[in-house]
């Protein structure tokens, strides 16, 4: 019944303005946010700030969802240390599964200099209330010893489209290269991996960088750099960003000692200057800060190298070890964090590579 008088409440107050007066209109709407307020204490904590749990993520969305969507972004994206006191693992139970919003994409202007904008909207994974599991992450070894001098030619990094990458990526993919599954054991082992507070850099990053949705929130900073501007426009999880193609300029615009964490999401397969990318990497992190590469089997053959490409999963595990080793980081840890699924269904593996600084 109180999400329903809620409902009742959100829907007159945003569609039936009482007073055409400003300051009538705010102090009513003051009122508003004290009597929501009041309903969602008489809730279950978490509900605070999940999503109503009736909406039916991928449906049509209907005039009573947009507007509840709308208000409760309005009313609650500065008040969450108010009405929440929630513990992560609490937050993460009362997630939603999915979330959708709407991404203004720019394409082009018209004759008169115009701006032309097209909304898409697109949905997103929270890694949370799945019908997975997630067993403790498996350590697995990493036996191979690297000579002293890298042993890589030319010939290792080659692509089979050598094409510059910026015209590869001109369009923003607004879609997810790994399965829910692989998605959502990510989501989870940085929920246990990284600590709050923590200054982040996503590098290689997209429109979606796989964090929990209260890192936006618990996190110093969360940067990220990428091939696609767009992209990077559409990933919300960010507080800044700076498109960047690692393969034509293999810095990192940042200075030295700057994050805590550094994660890179099943894309190290593309780099074409992989040792000196992971130098710039150790660069920014702070002392003993750490490096967190992921990976599954899945990419795109014609812009991974060659050598990536004829080696098996353990075998690139190995790889990214040795890259981090000529970059200066030491000995790395694997894990095999791959999610379980109802009835033993394929799902994509998920894997880490773990260096600190």
């Amino acid at each position: 019944e109180t999400s329903e008088l809620g409902m009742y409440i959100i829907e007159t107050a945003v569609t039936q303005p009482p007073y055409p007066n400003t300051v009538l209109h705010t102090f009513t709407m003051a009122r508003l946010v004290y009597l929501i307020a009041a309903i969602l204490a008489a809730s279950p904590q978490c509900d605070a700030l999940s999503l109503q749990r009736k909406v039916s993520i991928g449906n049509q969305f209907t005039r009573s969802n947009f507007i509840y969507s709308t208000a409760s972004a309005i009313f609650f994206a500065d008040m969450s240390c108010l009405v929440s006191g929630s513990s992560p693992a609490c937050a993460a139970e009362e997630n939603p599964r999915y979330y959708e919003s709407e991404v203004q994409m720019k394409y082009g202007d018209d004759a008169n200099g115009n701006p032309r904008t097209r909304g898409v909207f697109v949905r997103k994974f929270t890694g949370d209330s799945t019908p997975y599991s997630f067993p403790t992450p498996r350590s697995l070894p990493l036996p191979k010893v690297w000579p002293e001098e890298p042993p890589f030619t030319k010939k290792d990094f080659f692509r089979a489209d050598e094409e510059d990458d910026e015209n590869f990526y001109t369009l923003p993919r607004l879609v997810y290269h790994i399965d829910e599954p692989a998605v959502s054991a990510l989501t989870q082992y940085y929920r246990s991996n990284i600590a709050p507070g923590s200054k982040i850099l996503d590098i290689c990053s997209s429109w979606v960088s796989h964090y929990p949705l209260e890192f936006k929130n618990n996190m110093k900073r969360i940067s990220g750099t990428g091939m696609n501007a767009l992209e990077l426009i559409a990933n919300d999880q960010l507080t800044d960003y700076e498109a960047r193609n690692l393969n034509v300029n293999p810095t990192l615009p940042y200075d030295d000692n700057t994050f805590d964490v550094v994660t890179c999401v099943v894309s190290i397969d593309y780099l074409i200057h992989p040792i000196e990318v992971l130098k710039e990497v150790r660069r920014v992190l702070v002392p003993g800060g750490k490096a967190i590469i992921s990976q599954s089997n899945r990419c795109f053959p014609s812009k991974a190298i060659s050598m990536w490409l004829n080696m098996n999963d353990r075998e690139h595990l190995e790889l990214i070890n040795g890259y981090a080793k000529y970059a200066g980081f030491g000995p790395g840890k694997a894990y095999d964090i791959t999610a379980s699924v109802p009835d033993e269904q394929f799902n994509n593996p998920m894997f880490i590579i773990e260096v600190s600084k």
